[in-house]
Order: structure tokens, then C-alpha cells, then sequence
């Protein structure tokens, strides 16, 4: 995850490393049919095509990051990260109800609002992730050579990005999947 880089700028040692994080987002509802008779619960449990660990889930967030950086390397052997690219690209899955009465859609439009929300909160663990390892592998000092810098900086964003997986872990656990957030059908 690496590039060699030729700018005669990286060679003063003052001189942070440039860093950017792009971010790509995208929306992938889902449909939901609500058959008459049907409870929202039913009709979304149902159609959710979101199975995690046997458990049916209305709501979804992936979020993948990615990083390259430029390095550059002294005439004594030396090697200092000069930029890094880091991208994330992140996946929403809400459902999209169709065939309700006003009651049930006025419900579940409040129940997805909560949703999003809460995805959201996915979505700003990615992008704290995305940011750490920016900023990270950037800040980065100069190694002995460029073999070990590379080992250094993937391996701090390896790091960075378990310790976040691991954030939105405990932020599930804390919020219940929504349920605290309001994410949630009575």
C-alpha cells in the first residue's frame, strides 16, 4: 500500500507528510411490503435481507478503509512517509415501506429516522478509523529504511482499524443495535 515518491520537498525534515481522506457513501434500501394484517415487525423481519450471526437485522452499515501513502528515501537509506490517501467507503442498508396505512407509515417513519440514525453513528466510526489511520501513518518518523516504514505504517493501520471494528462493537452493545437511540417498534 505504497508509493515511491520524487519530490524534492519531502527531503526537509520539517516538513509534515500531507494527508486526505476521501470518503465515498452509499444507500442501499431495501423494500418492505406490508401486507394487510401484517405488523411492521412481521413485515420487516420478513424482508430484510441483513442476516448477521443468525440474527435478522433492519439496518446496516459496512464501511471499508483504505490507505496508500509516498514515501521517500535519503541518500543515507533513511525513509519518511511524505503523503498518504486514505479512502472509506461506506454502505447504508435501511428498509423502504410500501402498502402501509398512514398510522403505519407515521410509525415507521419515526422507527427509520431512529434507524439512521443510529447507522450514522456506523458510519462516524468509519470515518474516526479512516481519520486515525490518516493521520497516523502521516505522523509517522523516519525509519532506519524503507522495508521498515512500510512494515510500520501498514501495521499501525491495521491496528487502528481493529481497535475501531472494535469501538463499533461497543457501540452496538451500548446502544442495544438503536434500541436506546429510539430505533425501536412498541
Amino acid at each position: 500500500m505504497r508509493w515511491l515518491a520524487a519530490s524534492a520537498l519531502a527531503l526537509l525534515p520539517h516538513v509534515p507528510a500531507s494527508a486526505t481522506v476521501r470518503e465515498e457513501h452509499a444507500q442501499r434500501p431495501y423494500p418492505v411490503q406490508i401486507a394487510p394484517g401484517q405488523t411492521l415487525r412481521q413485515a420487516l423481519q420478513a424482508s430484510t435481507p441483513i442476516v448477521v450471526d443468525g440474527r435478522r437485522f433492519h439496518g446496516y452499515t459496512r464501511w471499508n478503509v483504505r490507505w496508500n501513502y509516498r514515501w521517500w528515501r535519503e541518500a543515507s537509506g533513511r525513509c519518511a512517509i511524505t503523503e498518504v490517501t486514505t479512502r472509506l467507503t461506506t454502505e447504508v442498508q435501511l428498509p423502504e415501506l410500501h402498502g402501509a396505512t398512514p398510522a403505519q407509515q407515521a410509525t415507521f417513519d419515526r422507527y427509520l429516522r431512529a434507524l439512521s440514525q443510529h447507522e450514522q453513528g456506523h458510519v462516524q466510526v468509519g470515518r474516526d478509523a479512516a481519520q486515525a489511520v490518516d493521520q497516523g501513518i502521516a505522523r509517522l518518523p523516519a525509519a532506519a529504511d524503507c522495508a521498515t516504514l512500510e512494515r510500520q505504517a501498514d501495521a499501525l493501520g491495521r491496528r487502528l482499524l481493529q481497535e475501531h471494528v472494535e469501538r463499533e462493537r461497543q457501540y452496538d452493545r451500548d446502544t442495544g443495535h438503536g434500541t436506546s437511540q429510539g430505533a425501536r417498534l412498541d
